[in-house]
């Protein structure tokens, strides 16, 4: 329950009462601190790429379904996870916002993609019949929450879904719980590694990022950074080890980091191609434009 410090001695009395986590020194402080920063990040993310859509209507040219899809897929696997897992409320809501932002991101794709006619409507249905079905898996699992969850619940620190009690020989054995968790972490890191891979295609096969807010990378690069310090600022639990801690968090370290440099190469994109290669339109004014002069 919230406010129990038995078990945390020295404890922070408002951690403890706001996250139920337990904050002894500054480096658990520093923690919960950047992990609070980075979800901000993330949050905050979506909104320059919203505004470059409306301003500059080929959002549908600009990104990628597949990266629109794959990052839709990650949050709802962590959606998943977060009720598998017993997350607390803060961590929940987080979780919820992340996918209606999603989901806000595919619908203005989807528009610009009608309204441009640029390529029919086969990609609108194809992305709404993938919601549909990432939909229907994410209801069965909400279904079989009651049967995965046998164990001990387990606390979510940021986006990590890992965490049990300590063994007799400093180790924190896998529950049921945990492995499933787990698994659901290991994929959505594998979503959030491939979404970028389409994304880095797309910019290279146009020669341009017009139409991409290089605002959304900066502020998910920001927040993985900060997310994968505050996982490895944190202090193991009394008895665990820190290879056993870091094992715990693995999928999620790895998918950071992985997010991040694969980000990086987005960020050479964007410097290498500010200049974006000229429409068909400025080229044909360009032509008649020295046919007058002529």
């Amino acid at each position: 329950p919230p406010g129990n410090l038995s078990d945390c001695p020295n404890g922070s009395r408002w951690v403890m009462d706001v996250f139920n986590e337990c904050a002894q020194d500054g480096r658990d402080i520093a923690s919960i601190v950047l992990g609070l920063v980075s979800i901000f990040c993330f949050a905050a993310a979506s909104f320059p790429q919203f505004y470059q859509a409306c301003k500059t209507g080929i959002m549908d040219q600009a990104l990628s379904i597949y990266f629109l899809l794959g990052w839709l897929g990650g949050d709802l696997l962590n959606l998943i996870g977060s009720f598998l897992a017993d997350q607390l409320p803060l961590q929940v809501y987080t979780a919820i916002y992340y996918v209606l932002a999603d989901l806000v991101m595919l619908a203005l794709y989807c528009y610009y993609k009608v309204k441009n006619r640029s390529g029919g409507f086969a990609a609108p249905i194809n992305a709404a019949f993938t919601f549909l079905s990432l939909g229907m898996v994410s209801a069965v699992s909400f279904l079989g929450r009651g049967a995965a969850v046998a164990q001990d619940p387990a606390t979510f620190k940021g986006r990590s879904l890992l965490s049990a009690r300590v063994d007799e020989l400093g180790s924190k054995p896998f529950t049921r719980s945990e492995i499933i968790g787990f698994t659901i972490g290991s994929v959505s890191s594998v979503l959030y590694l491939c979404s970028r891979l389409p994304q880095i295609y797309t910019n290279y096969k146009r020669k341009s990022t017009t139409g991409v807010s290089y605002s959304l990378f900066a502020l998910v690069m920001l927040g993985n950074s900060l997310y994968g310090l505050s996982v490895l600022l944190k202090n193991p639990e009394p008895g665990q080890g820190e290879g056993d801690y870091v094992l715990h968090h693995l999928p999620w370290l790895v998918g950071s980091l992985g997010v991040l440099s694969l980000d990086v190469v987005i960020s050479f994109q964007f410097l290498a191609y500010r200049r974006g290669r000229p429409s068909t339109c400025e080229e044909r004014d360009a032509l008649l434009g020295e046919q007058g002069d002529s």
